[in-house]
Parts: C-alpha cells; structure tokens; sequence
C-alpha cells in the first residue's frame, strides 16, 4: 500500500497535545485531553497511514511475516525503533513488557520491535535473535537492516516509539527514554476509544518464542569474567541466567549465587537474586557486581555466603552528579566494576562505569579524596568522569569530558600509566582517564570530532587510525605492559601498547563463530563481552557472551580452549551408569566425527566398544569432572530401549567398555548408532583446562543370522 506520512506530517498536531497535558490538573482532564486529539487524528486518518512492512524482512518470535494491514488490522500498534547495542533502548524494555503484561494483543495491543541498526554486525539476523534472547523481548521483531521503514517514517534517533490505530494510521510519536507515563497514558485512551468505535479486533497473534526453543546450557549470555589475585577462582557473571558462578580453574563450580529467576533479594546465597548482572572484580572473599538491569552495585561476602546492596535504590536514576551515602543514592544501568586506588590506599575504590549516564563513577570503600575532587566519606557513590552528555570527549577536566556508554574498565597503577582504561562502546573508542589529575584522553578509535559516535571499523592501526566496534571489556597486563580488548561487534580479541598507541589483532578472525584451536588466527567468538589476566599473566579469560562460553587463550602456546563449566557435586565412581539425576551435558559443538565401516549385526547379539582415547602430552583428567560417554541413534531410538545410554570415564588407563544388545524384535533392517565420548581435561601443572568431545558413527546393517558371538569394535582417537 503507498503511503507517503511520515513523523513530521504528525509534528504539528502533537506538538499542542505535548504543550498541553504538562497543564493539566487531573488524570481525566489529560484523558480528556487525549480522546480530543484522537478525535482530530483520526478524523485524518486517509492521510496519516503508514506504508506497511517491505516484502522479504526477516522476523522473529512470529510464525512468519506480519502485514500491518491484514495481520494487525484493528490493533492499536506500538512500533519500537530499536538497536540492540543502546542503553537507552534498553532502559525502555521493562515499560514495553509492562505494558504487554496491561494489555495483550486479545484486548487489541501489538507491541512490534523494529530493529534499526547502527553497526553492521546488528544487521545479522543472529546477532538480533540473541539480543532478543538476551534482553527478554517476547514480541515479534523485525530486522529493518537497510533501515526502510526508519528512513519512510523519518525517525531521527534511537530509541522511538510510534503508536499506530487500527487503520495504520499514525497517532503518537514518543521519542527517547523516560515517556512512561505518556506511553500508557495514549495506549490505554486510544484502546479505550477504538473499541468504543468497534475498530478493535480480538483475534490473536500467532507467535513463536525463540527462546522455547533453545537447549539448556550452563552458561547463558556470560557478560563479564574476572579471576582472584590468586589465579584460582574466576567470578563468571552468567548473565541470561541472572546468577554469579564461583568456579576453580578448571571449570569445578564452588558457589552459585542467584538465579534462574531475575529479581533483587539481598540475603543467603540461595534465596538472592540478580537481574543480568554484568561487570564483576573480586579481592580475597569479597566481590563487588554491577547488577546492570536492577540499577544496583551488589557485594558478596564468600565467608559468610551472604549479598548486600552497596549502591543504588533499585531504580534507574537520573542523576549525573551523585554524592549521597551508596544505598540511598540512584545509579543507571551500571555495566562494570573494578577495584582502584585514590592515591592514598590501595583499593580503596571501586570504579564503576555508569552506561546508562555516559559516565565513570565512584563507590569509595575507605575515607578518600578522588583526583580533583574533596574529602569524602566511606560509602558515598558520586560522579567521577563524564558530563552525562553521550560524545567521545577528552579533556583535561574530567566533568568536562564525555562519554558514550563506557561498559568495561580496567586499572593500572603502575608508573607511567597510573589510570583506569575505558571500553567506551557506542563511540568505539578505548580511553584513559589519569588517576593522578583525572584528564580523560584518547588511547586508540574513534575520531577527534567528539560528536562523531560513527567512527567505527576493524582496522589494525596506531590511535585514532585504528577502527573498534563497540568494545565491551578492557583488561591490563600487567607482566607485559598491554591491554586487551573485547572488540565485541569484530568478534576479536585485540591487543593495545599503550607506550605506541598500536592496536593489532590478537585473535579471532573477524566472522562471528565458535572454534577454538591451535592457533589464534583461525579461532572464533561470537560478541566476546569481557575478559581478564590470570595464572601470572599466562593465560587470557574470554567472555564468549554469544557462544555461552567462557575461552580460555594461552599467551604462551596460543592455543584456545573451552573452560568447562562444571557441577558442583563430585562423584568418585567410575564408568557405570550415571545417577538419574545428573544431566549428562552435550558434546561440544565442535565435536569432529569419524565415520565408522558398516557392520552386520543379528538381533539379541552382543556389541562391545572399546573406547581407546589419548589425551595430548602433558595432560590429564580433570580430577571430580563428569568426562562421559553416551549412546545416541537419532531416528532409531527403539535400538537403545532398557540400554545404558550413559557413564562416566574416570581413568584413561582402564579401557572404557561400552556394551549394547541388538533388540530382538527391530523396526529396520538398517540403523546408525552414534558413541560418544567427552573428555574434560588440565595440563599437568593445572595451568589449562579443556573440554573436547569426539564422536564414532557406527552403521548397522541388522539380519536374522546364526551369528550370535560377542561384535568387538575398536574406538581410537587421539586429542
């Protein structure tokens, strides 16, 4: 249908409405207000219709394509101008999910997301499916990739909102975050009106979550990873599953705090709760969170198993400046943490990069004076950098400076660096901010026109001629004087010396992707959201937020590997069936598969697999970790009835045996049994950790013979 009404056609009419309601003194006088400039709009309803959806979109949580005129006709529709890598688009999501929660489609409301990119990498329709996952969005979205119905409804900015009437006829336009009160306020008067008038239709919408359809695992969505001075213990924020993993070196998990449920409860472990936590940073048995979409800094007391509130009030806040004691004072989309210095004690701060405000911030720990700034007590939480404004802006005065969604921070108090480096994503940029007089500088991307947040590539280079996309993680080697970069939209690792300002790729090829190998060059992430120095500067831990896995980089070999994430309880049995209650984990991804010759079999015969596995020199097992091996025959499952399907693999020096009986009876002369083995294992020194799998696939070939002796097949493989 063509359709040439676009935003400004509505400016007009809606500019009075909004000059208007601020007057009004009552809820029914600005619902008296609204149903009068319903009645104007509508009126023009012929000339406000939109076009409808281009042919060939790519959709998600639909069964298919959707027609605003035959799909959503007699709907009051909001369409929600989104990108997935914006805060402020994110502040607007739990209005949106309040709102569905009002009013459902049934009562005639569609809430419709229609992702506009910014970065290339938002245009893959992969890279949105997990952004929808992440953030929750259980409405269809719409992959607007060129930006079609952006650029015909003349949207200027992320986030907007624009509520269409049952005709596709535009009603309200409702730009940037903070418009709760006018969003339900014109949904509720315009529902309200168009079922009076008999234009509301309550069919339903056909949907198809994808989230029902995803495979348990044991991580979702890791954010962010940091590891004890230590080397021993990481802290994982596993972010989808609103939960903070303890885990030891090789994947074993000691606490699990929070989850699976999104919430704010302080108190024991088991009963606290988190809402996608991201930034986390430990020192002996404390570890302080930027519980992101609760809006809080959250403190963890290992010894007594028990989580606080430090900082925050549990809603976003506005204010850009701080000030008051933590609990009492409004923070905003809090994205990471780390442990400072003021100069007169040694962590006695904890920098906070505030996204939601575009700025750097303060938790102080002690007594302590902040570069440029005045006494002040313990507990309070205050601005430190940043003017609220969203640019990438250095300057000498950290007020002055802006930022554009700072998400990962790192320290070096060693001389002559002595600040906190920042991963400013949305202007793709890594800054520096000194601790000695707070002057925020450019250490490599973006651009020097401080209001360009478009600057962004993937381009190995010196200072501003090197290209980010959007990073999320820094971290500071402190053994080689270098910093690592979570280029997140490049799907890199990348690595800067900050004495040259050179930037180069570590590791990652640039294509999102999920291989781990011998060498950097050919391995792949998929959106890494973090990462952290451990085991003495040796190894390199990597938030692998879209792959839910954590990677673990050795600097020394330059070899990449999966860090296992393992169950708590520890069994000392070895090779039998394993206990009903543990869930036996899938092989990974990556599993290669070696194709076995067919073999002739007669029913009720004996199969026995010898399962002969080598591990790479200088390795072994995993002590306490479940390495398995499991039966599966996809499409012939009556082969494995009343068998063992499954069992553990505790040595490597006693040949695992597996046995099967051909069923007497069977449904097909021919079948294809698949056996598998997974192996968790370390280096001797524990150093490195790893989890490989490896597959047999073992075609049948089933016939009434006399041959009734015991099948031995040889398993071999060499990791």
């Amino acid at each position: 249908m063509a359709a040439s009404c676009s935003l400004p056609d509505l400016l007009p009419l809606q500019t009075q409405l909004d000059s208007a309601l601020p007057v009004a003194a009552s809820q029914a006088e600005s619902e008296e207000l609204v149903l009068s400039y319903l009645l104007e709009a509508d009126s023009r309803q012929q000339q406000l219709r939109v076009p409808d959806f281009a042919e060939g979109l790519e959709w998600l949580n639909t069964e298919g394509p959707i027609s605003l005129y035959e799909d959503l006709h007699g709907k009051v529709v909001v369409l929600d101008f989104f990108t997935y890598c914006c805060i402020n688009c994110m502040h607007l999501l739990p209005d949106l999910h309040e709102l569905e929660h009002k009013f459902s489609d049934k009562d005639g409301l569609v809430i419709i997301g229609v992702h506009s990119a910014k970065f290339p990498n938002e245009k893959v329709l992969d890279n949105i499916r997990s952004a929808v996952l992440r953030y929750n969005i259980s409405h269809p979205v719409v992959n607007d990739a060129d930006a079609t119905l952006w650029q015909e409804l003349e949207v200027s900015c992320w986030p907007t909102l624009v509520i269409l009437g049952p005709h596709g006829n535009l009603l309200f336009s409702l730009v940037g975050e903070g418009n709760k009160d006018k969003l339900f306020l014109f949904t509720s008067v315009a529902l309200k009106y168009y079922k009076q008038k008999g234009d509301i239709a309550d069919s339903r919408l056909a949907l198809k979550l994808y989230r029902d359809s995803l495979p348990p695992s044991p991580l979702l969505f890791p954010g962010k990873v940091t590891v004890d001075c230590s080397g021993d213990r990481l802290v994982i924020a596993d972010t989808g599953h609103h939960r903070i993993l303890v885990v030891r070196k090789s994947g074993q998990i000691m606490h699990i705090i929070g989850g699976p449920a999104s919430g704010w409860k302080d108190g024991r472990f088991s009963e606290s709760a988190f809402n996608s936590p991201q930034g986390v940073a430990i020192k002996k048995d404390i570890i302080y969170v930027a519980d992101t979409e609760n809006h809080l800094i959250r403190k963890i007391d290992l010894k007594t198993e028990e989580v606080s509130t430090v900082a925050g009030i549990g809603m976003q806040g506005t204010d850009k400046e701080g000030g008051a004691i933590g609990d009492h004072q409004p923070i905003s989309s809090p994205w990471d943490v780390v442990f400072g210095s003021s100069g007169a004690n040694e962590n006695d701060v904890l920098w906070i990069a505030m996204a939601g405000t575009h700025q750097i911030w303060a938790l102080l720990l002690e007594d302590a004076k902040l570069p440029k700034g005045s006494a002040l007590l313990k507990g309070t939480c205050v601005r430190f950098a940043g003017s609220g404004n969203e640019e990438s802006r250095n300057n000498a005065y950290p007020h002055k400076a802006g930022f554009a969604q700072p998400s990962g921070l790192s320290v070096s108090l060693e001389e002559p660096w002595n600040c906190l480096f920042v991963a400013d994503s949305e202007s793709s940029t890594v800054r520096t901010i000194s601790l000695k007089d707070g002057a925020v500088k450019l250490l490599v991307g973006g651009e020097r026109d401080p209001l360009n947040l478009f600057a962004f590539g993937d381009v190995d280079g010196t200072g501003v001629n090197a290209k980010l996309q959007h990073p999320l993680g820094v971290t500071w080697d402190k053994k080689r004087s270098l910093l690592y970069v979570a280029d997140s939209y490049n799907h890199k690792i990348k690595v800067i010396d900050p004495k040259t300002k050179s930037c180069t790729t570590l590791a990652g090829t640039g294509e999102a992707g999920d291989l781990s190998g011998p060498r950097f060059s050919q391995s792949t992430f998929n959106e890494p959201g973090g990462l952290c120095v451990g085991y003495g500067g040796h190894l390199l831990y990597v938030a692998d937020t879209n792959n839910h896995q954590i990677k673990v980089l050795d600097l020394g070999s330059r070899t990449v590997s999966v860090l296992p994430i393992l169950e708590p309880e520890v069994y000392d049995t070895v090779d039998h069936r394993m206990p009903p209650t543990v869930k036996v984990p899938v092989l990974p991804k990556s599993t290669p598969c070696v194709q076995l010759p067919s073999l002739s079999v007669c029913p009720g015969q004996d199969l026995q697999f010898s399962l002969s596995l080598v591990l790479p020199a200088g390795s072994k097992l995993t002590e306490g970790a479940s390495s398995f091996w499991c039966l599966q025959a996809e499409g012939h499952e009556w082969l494995l009835q009343g068998q063992n399907l499954c069992g553990r693999i505790g040595s490597l020096s006693e040949t695992p045996l597996i046995a099967l009986v051909i069923p007497s009876t069977f449904q097909s002369s021919e079948a294809i049994l698949s056996v598998g083995a997974c192996l968790y294992y370390c280096a001797q020194d524990s150093s490195v950790c790893t989890m490989k799998g490896i597959s047999f696939s073992q075609p049948l070939q089933i016939a009434h013979t006399n041959q009734r002796c015991t099948a031995q097949v040889q398993l071999t493989y060499a990791f």
